[in-house]
């Protein structure tokens, strides 16, 4: 057993190799406030084993295609002083639950339409006259309406 894992401390190597996170990505991460290692007066970085858990679900996270605004968000809610229980992560679940739902809805609208029209107004697929006639897509903003939108006029948020 490393002498850090007696301490409850684990050293940056080793929670890299628990998260396949690059060292250099666990610093970031640091710097940038997401986890909060703890410093030997040599200034080497120690980590809580939580921040295992934390640094999972931030690559998760950015997996999913959330930036890391919304991530910094979701784990302001998680203690840092002590390990998230199981209530911590249901409270951060539900709220990425409606962005999840969101991203589901527009990825079906994508398989569903893609093959005909993506919606961007160009009239210049015969197709296009059935799904945007006259070009109604446009008067609600620019790009992939049709993707973007849940109808023509109504969006999906």
């Amino acid at each position: 057993m490393p002498a850090s894992d007696r301490q409850g401390l684990l050293t940056i190597g080793e929670v890299a190799s628990r998260t396949g996170l690059a060292v250099s990505a666990i610093r970031y991460y640091d710097d940038e406030g997401l986890v909060a290692a703890r410093r030997t007066p040599g200034g080497k970085r120690m980590f809580l084993r939580s921040d295992i858990r934390r640094l999972s679900f931030i690559l998760i996270a950015q997996q999913l295609g959330f930036s890391l605004e919304e991530i910094r968000a979701q784990l302001k809610q998680l203690p840092l002083e002590r390990t998230p229980n199981k209530r911590d992560w249901e409270k951060i679940s539900r709220g990425f639950r409606a962005h999840l739902d969101e991203r589901i809805g527009m990825l079906e609208r994508l398989r569903d339409r893609l093959d005909g029209c993506i919606g961007c107004g160009c009239l210049s697929l015969e197709t296009c006259k059935l799904y945007n006639p006259g070009d109604k897509a446009s008067q609600t903003g620019t790009g992939p309406r049709l993707v973007v939108q849940t109808s023509i006029g109504e969006t999906s948020t």
